[in-house]
């Protein structure tokens, strides 16, 4: 019993011609695929992405700010209240 099988080169060029021929002929008739769903995903990905930038940017103020108060905690003795 052999495993192995020869693939001809041009039957799987014209395959793989064939597919990418449907696939285009399934873009033109549902517009939605071909505009719709990239756009809806450009929207979505876009608004992750901003609000993890966004989520990085407040925490390195955070820091910078804790470590401002710290600054001002030690030379000049003051607490969150007020001084001591």
């Amino acid at each position: 019993m052999n495993t192995t099988q020869k693939v001809d080169p041009t039957e799987s060029a014209a395959k793989i011609a064939q597919q990418a021929s449907q696939f285009k002929r399934w873009g033109r008739r549902h517009p939605f695929v071909r505009y719709g769903l990239p756009l809806i995903s450009l929207t979505v990905f876009g608004a992750v992405g901003l609000a993890h930038l966004i989520q990085g940017s407040k925490e390195v103020t955070k820091e910078k700010e804790d470590m401002e108060w710290e600054v001002v905690e030690k030379t000049k003795a003051l607490s969150r209240t007020g001084p001591v």
